[in-house]
């Protein structure tokens, strides 16, 4: 299990956690409103709020692991 689906190319099984290019986005916003002048102390905290399962099942079937089918109908990405 890792927390990112970058990892998915080099064979992870499962990932769980943020998207990174839209974190980078996120980020990009905060950078210009600095640039912009605005104070970093008066930016609100942003929390993640969407995060994404993506299961490889190459990967299960090399390693010899069984995904529960229910497991796969909620990821939001099957490599199949």
């Amino acid at each position: 299990m890792f927390p990112f689906r970058e990892y998915h190319e080099d064979g992870a099984l499962m990932s769980y956690g943020p998207n990174l290019k839209e974190v980078s986005r996120r980020l990009a916003t905060y950078v210009d409103r600095i640039l912009k002048g605005v104070k970093p102390a008066d930016l609100p905290i942003e929390q993640i709020s969407t995060y994404e399962l993506v299961i490889d099942l190459r990967t299960a079937r090399t390693v010899g692991v069984t995904v529960p089918p229910d497991l796969v109908m909620r990821a939001d990405e099957v490599i199949r």
